[in-house]
């Protein structure tokens, strides 16, 4: 496992993250305990200390069997959580959201779950659209302040909000907003336009999530898998639904055939090359294997320019965004 330094902190951190909310089977779908302890035992035995979760995965029980696994090893982990869905079904609105309120109730209970005084890296998992940068930048203040967090991170955040959240934070000394999270691959190429852009000039680590397209990008549904096409809902998937996507699929596969690797090392190895650290989400320990295996793999400038080419993605006018109090409704509706 190679180590990277993480955006303009000190930490050290793996070359690919260990993304948990595979952990428990709260979702109906995941790892049960001792899966679960497999995986985490396996991807620490091949160096890796950076892991990701949220209190919402699985209905907390995936910080619940973090907070087991880390007993006796805390120190040896990057350990990185978010806020804003609630970890429980239908949670009520008061702890859901980007609100400080939800922040600071969020934080205390993810805090037990995971059996330990801090965060390494707090994410807010996604904008509610309702609360006002200023106060989440002036939460994760508090929580920095107070010993709980460590470092602060906007996960799913579009570019201007994040630039705005990491300029309002350098002009208040408050706690930096140290890193960004958003997904990637190459079926979803989007945050190349403004996001990697963005997140490189403000210095900040960059965490990807989902390089495999949701598992489509290993051609397994082409065989017939079920996988997150119907586990999770359909949610986190990306479906082979396009000319290109059959494309970008067959280019894959193709150099795989090629390197004699799984489609889903080349997937992996790609997205490895734009200065982020992919997560990775495996339900099982040969999932785990195959996916450690994209860190061996070296493209060629040839491989990675047709797969460049082939997903390419061309951008298109910026969507409307809605502003709720613009009409005089401050409604929000957490999914």
């Amino acid at each position: 496992m190679k180590y990277t330094v993480f955006g303009r902190t000190g930490l050290s951190v793996s070359q690919v993250a260990l993304g948990t909310g595979n952990f428990g089977t709260g979702w109906g779908h995941g790892a049960d305990p001792d899966i679960s302890k497999a995986i985490f035992n396996a991807y620490a035995d091949a160096g890796g200390n950076f892991i990701d979760t949220a209190d919402a995965y699985q209905f907390g029980q995936s910080e619940e069997l973090l907070g087991t696994l880390l007993e006796g090893r805390r120190e040896d982990f990057v350990l990185a959580t978010k806020f804003t869905n609630g970890a429980v079904p239908n949670a009520d609105r008061l702890v859901t959201g980007n609100s400080r309120k939800a922040m600071v109730a969020s934080v205390e209970a993810s805090l037990k779950r995971l059996k330990t005084d801090r965060i390494d890296i707090y994410w807010a998992h996604h904008p509610d659209g309702v609360t006002p940068i200023e106060e989440i930048v002036r939460g994760f203040e508090d929580l920095a302040r107070a010993g709980k967090i460590v470092y602060a991170g906007l996960s799913n955040f579009p570019a201007w909000r994040l630039a705005r959240a990491v300029t309002l934070a350098e002009l208040t000394r408050a706690i930096p907003i140290a890193a960004a999270q958003f997904q990637h691959s190459l079926v979803q190429r989007e945050p190349e336009v403004d996001l990697f852009p963005a997140a490189h000039a403000l210095g900040l680590g960059i965490v990807t999530w989902s390089p495999l397209g949701g598992g489509m990008l290993t051609g397994k549904y082409r065989k017939g898998d079920k996988g997150r096409a119907e586990g999770f809902g359909g949610r986190v998937f990306q479906p082979e639904n396009s000319a290109q996507r059959t494309q970008v699929l067959d280019t894959v596969l193709a150099i795989a055939g090629e390197l004699d690797v799984s489609a889903g090392q080349v997937a992996i190895a790609w997205a490895g090359t734009h200065g982020a650290v992919p997560i990775i989400g495996p339900r099982s320990v040969t999932q785990l294997a195959d996916n450690l295996g994209a860190l061996s793999l070296e493209l060629s400038a040839e491989q990675i320019s047709r797969l460049d080419t082939v997903s390419s993605h061309v951008p298109s006018a910026p969507t409307r965004t809605p502003v709720p109090w613009a009409a005089g409704d401050i409604t929000r509706t957490v999914a």
